[in-house]
């Protein structure tokens, strides 16, 4: 007996600033993130990419990434898309593309990746506000004679 349907395993999830695309189809990841620095909030972020890649499974899916807020709860921007894996040995790979993504507060934020409404993944993306020499709140640096 062969399934028709098995829930796929995400094998990756980043997000990074761009991704491009090679003539051979094989993808380029920009500026992957692990910690936005800002030099202060609000701010808006022009792009923010998130790839995902799903494997190990059969049948079609929906695939919902959803960006959330420092509360935990609050979603500030999500996308959905669909996936077929005709087989288990296959794999699909999806790019969500948020532009002009507003981060309100610096804190930490969260990625939820879920496919058919069931969660595989949550993860941080802090937001951490670096004061940039001459502001308010930035140590001061000391001129040296040389």
């Amino acid at each position: 007996m062969t399934p028709n349907r098995i829930l796929p395993d995400l094998q990756c999830s980043l997000i990074c600033d761009d991704v491009r695309q090679e003539a051979s189809g094989n993808l380029i990841l920009l500026g992957v993130i692990g910690m936005i620095r800002v030099p202060g909030v609000p701010i808006v972020a022009p792009k923010l990419c998130i790839i995902n890649r799903w494997t190990a499974g059969v049948g079609q899916f929906t695939e919902q990434v959803r960006i959330i807020g420092p509360d935990g709860s609050t979603v500030l921007r999500k996308s959905q898309a669909k996936l077929a894996l005709p087989d288990p040995v296959q794999n699909v790979t999806n790019v969500s593309v948020f532009g002009q993504l507003e981060f309100p507060a610096g804190g930490v934020y969260y990625v939820e990746v879920l496919v058919d409404d069931v969660m595989k993944l949550r993860y941080p993306v802090p937001v951490v506000v670096v004061p940039q020499p001459g502001q308010a709140g930035a140590p001061a640096v000391a001129a040296t004679e040389g």
